[in-house]
């Protein structure tokens, strides 16, 4: 700010002098040229009184002939009879002469224009005689010029020490004006007294300082509230920038690792917590820009790696790494093949008592039963993460729902449903498997809660901005206090009815999720007794940006 206010300051005294002086110059040019005009005037005059009393004008012209101007004598007819500098029998007519015109019609004639005899910018001054000849005086422009230039050396010295004068006044003005504004007091900006036009902008630095103020400690409140929940998770976290330098980690995942204090961690190399090749692996994925997950083994403990990557404008700033602990789980999981092997034993009658099969089937079924429901689990987290590792692509809603309903026929058969599908291709850009889950629970609901010889239709239409898949039926409907509640997960409008069915509870939970990774918006038509239809409503080609 001071070197431009300096700079300005200094240009405008540049640019006042410069202009005064040639302004002067200017003055004086038309100064002089008036003094010479004023004296080449007179002089005509003089010696025109002079010639008229002289016997011999010649010899008379010739003794005052001077090298200061040129004098000329010109006949009424033009012919020149005398000039101070060129042979008179060797000049041309003159009468065409401006100055020698003007002279013979009203006295006296005034030109400037080039000499063809000199060859420079000449004024001339002609006077009518009494005899009929015209005397005529002239001087050359360049004793203007030379009595100007000897002016410029005073001029320029006068410039130059005004120049000086201007320049460190521009400077001592710059430091005054400065100063007070380098000083001011920014955490308390009302209480500065300086320029009145600085006032607004000083109101206005308050009220920022007391906003930022306010923000700070929001931000410290945010802080406390994410570390109390952070440290007190049983999963471990990890907050990574992107040259994978510890920012944020919580204490599970110091203990999992075997790690003591976080302080200890903080800003150093995730190294210096865990050399694990798993846990280095999936750090550099995320690192990369990509989603991954991993087991990792820790003695006896098995845990779920799961790392994202954090896009800041376009690019990877670091990576969130989430540890599961799923040691009871796997166990879990074991413990339910064995159960549902054994249990498909009892079932085939592998073993000879006469009740067994009856309670085997039982428990075949409620195993059945239990993988559905760990299978719509499974899909729903994975839904949750909004950040699912398939690739997309265009995919036809028309022929993905033939292909479901020709799955579903069986099942609409043993209860007499006729399920149908219409309309015209709809593309979206999507995940096929997860988009064939939405609607096969779609058209799977409608069937099991559909009554006897009843209808599922499903529809597809596409316009220009949307793509839209309609599945109605004829079934029990949906009364409206339920409307808003039944894409929850297990929520049953039923009870009663919904144990008479396999149903997780969360297959519109599903679908809901679905629609959301897609973009789709969902409507639901319903009346009890009459049937139910939902619309899921897809912009067309909207690819979903990773997050």
């Amino acid at each position: 700010m001071k070197r431009r206010i300096f700079l300005s300051m200094s240009l405008l005294a540049i640019l006042t002098v410069l202009f005064s002086s040639v302004l002067t110059l200017m003055v004086m040019y038309r100064k002089i040229f008036y003094i010479m005009q004023q004296e080449i005037e007179k002089e005509a005059y003089y010696i025109a009184a002079s010639l008229e009393i002289a016997e011999d004008h010649r010899l008379f012209l010739q003794n005052i002939s001077t090298k200061a101007h040129r004098i000329t004598l010109i006949a009424n007819d033009g012919t020149v009879l005398f000039d101070s500098i060129e042979k008179a029998e060797n000049m041309e007519n003159h009468k065409g002469r401006p100055e020698v015109s003007a002279a013979l019609k009203s006295g006296i004639g005034k030109s400037v224009r080039l000499s063809r005899t000199l060859g420079k910018q000449t004024f001339y001054c002609a006077v009518l005689l009494k005899n009929g000849m015209v005397l005529r005086v002239a001087n050359v422009m360049d004793s203007v010029y030379s009595t100007l230039l000897s002016f410029v050396p005073y001029i320029l010295f006068v410039t130059a020490v005004t120049l000086s004068l201007a320049l460190i006044i521009a400077n001592q003005q710059t430091k005054k004006i400065v100063e007070p504004i380098n000083a001011l007091n920014l955490q308390d900006p009302t209480a500065n007294e300086i320029y009145d036009e600085l006032s607004p902008l000083l109101i206005r630095i308050a009220q920022q300082n007391k906003q930022i103020e306010s923000q700070m400690q929001a931000l410290q409140e945010k802080h406390q509230e994410f570390n109390a929940i952070t440290q007190n998770m049983s999963e471990g976290l990890i907050l990574l920038n992107e040259k994978a330098d510890i920012l944020s980690v919580n204490k599970s995942a110091i203990r999992i690792f075997g790690g003591d204090d976080s302080s200890n961690y903080l800003h150093k190399n995730l190294l210096t917590l865990s050399r694990n090749l798993t846990l280095r692996a999936v750090v550099k994925k995320a690192l990369e820009g990509d989603h991954c997950e991993e087991i990792l083994e820790m003695g006896d403990r098995h845990y779920r790696l799961t790392t994202n990557p954090v896009w800041v404008n376009g690019r990877v700033k670091g990576a969130v790494v989430l540890i599961l602990d799923i040691t009871e789980k796997r166990a879990a999981e074991q413990i339910r093949r064995e159960f549902s092997a054994n249990a498909e034993i009892i079932k085939n009658g592998m073993v000879k008592i006469e009740d067994i099969p009856r309670f085997a089937e039982r428990i075949y079924n409620e195993a059945n039963h239990l993988i559905a429901l760990i299978d719509d689990i499974i899909k729903l987290s994975r839904l949750d993460e909004d950040n699912i590792d398939i690739p997309r692509k265009r995919v036809n809603l028309l022929e993905l729902s033939k292909r479901v309903c020709a799955r579903l026929e069986p099942q609409a058969r043993e209860k007499s449903v006729i399920i149908s599908v219409s309309g015209q291709n709809g593309f979206v850009w999507g995940i096929e498997e997860i988009l064939e889950q939405m609607i096969y629970n779609l058209c799977d609901n409608a069937i099991k809660y559909n009554k006897e010889n009843g209808r599922v239709d499903v529809n597809i239409s596409q316009s220009a901005k949307e793509v839209v898949l309609t599945v109605s039926d004829t079934g029990i409907g949906i009364p409206k206090e339920h409307q808003n509640r039944v894409f929850e997960r297990f929520y049953r409008v039923d009870k009663s009815r919904s144990n008479r069915t396999s149903g997780t509870g969360l297959g519109l939970s599903i679908v809901k999720h679905g629609a959301m990774h897609h973009n789709a918006k969902i409507e639901l038509e319903s009346y009890p007794g009459q049937g139910t239809t939902i619309r899921l409503i897809f912009p067309m080609f909207t690819q979903v940006r990773k997050k």
